[in-house]
């Protein structure tokens, strides 16, 4: 359970990068990188289905014991 734990905050690495990415470019060149942006989205909703995954598989593992 301790990778899931560590994968599941590495989502959230990952949506700050995708995010920082599309803000900078929007920043320096005025584009919007719809694919930084819709990442970064995807990450922090991995981020909430993982945690919301990783609670119900242990309270299944807490129930049948």
């Amino acid at each position: 359970m301790k990778y899931s734990k560590i994968f599941q905050y590495a989502y959230l690495v990952f949506a700050a990068l995708f995010i920082y990415d599309a803000i900078v470019k929007y920043v320096n060149a005025g584009e919007v990188t719809y694919p930084s942006i819709l990442l970064g989205a995807l990450a922090i909703f991995m981020f909430f289905f993982r945690s919301k995954f990783s609670k119900k598989f242990e309270n299944k593992n807490n129930n049948s014991n």
